[in-house]
């Protein structure tokens, strides 16, 4: 089984994650891909993301009836610093056969040797790089190795979204009508 596993703050979740993901599983034929909402990014300790709560019921909404596609919080209910490898483990242990691979953007390859157990991380698992629109992406450093996302590069971003919100503009089209409508409801980004 091939097992794509995407982690992020997924705050708010926008049709590029959606776009990468669908990339991912059509250019490597994955059988599955969970999007991992972390609890606390290692490497934004002053930002906080916004209810976790929210978060996951965004991304439930915007992967409604993709059957390819699942929500995991197991970093969000584990609280906290979230750590790569902690999952990466969780998966290795559950499926132990299943060859995985972890999406990461362009902008985080440099900084792989800074991960938590870099080592282990880069024997666990292949990266599939998310490019950046307009920006080059840097090579793997050893021992990392993986493969560029040719398709779908769209250059929106979650803190894009969050200032559209907060200057009163709409994100409907960026970020879906349901997950446009959860993020009003739940006054998220104001």
């Amino acid at each position: 089984m091939k097992l794509g596993l995407y982690g992020g703050s997924f705050d708010p979740v926008h049709l590029g994650h959606l776009l990468v993901a669908q990339a991912a599983c059509e250019e490597f034929g994955l059988d599955r891909l969970c999007f991992i909402p972390a609890a606390q990014s290692p490497f934004k300790p002053g930002s906080e993301p916004a209810p976790a709560k929210a978060r996951l019921q965004m991304l439930r909404l915007a992967l409604a009836g993709q059957p390819h596609y699942e929500v995991d919080a197991q970093e969000v209910t584990r609280g906290g610093v979230s750590y790569t490898m902690d999952t990466v483990r969780d998966y290795r242990r559950r499926f132990p056969d299943a060859r995985l691979f972890w999406l990461i953007g362009a902008d985080h390859v440099a900084k792989l040797p800074l991960w938590r157990d870099a080592e282990e991380l880069a024997a666990s698992v292949e990266f599939l790089v998310i490019p950046r629109p307009g920006e080059p992406s840097a090579p793997f450093p050893a021992p990392f190795q993986g493969s560029m996302l040719k398709g779908y590069p769209l250059g929106v971003s979650s803190s894009q979204i969050r200032a559209r919100v907060k200057a009163g503009l709409p994100v409907d089209l960026l970020t879906g009508p349901a997950v446009a409508e959860a993020i009003r409801a739940n006054r998220l980004y104001l």
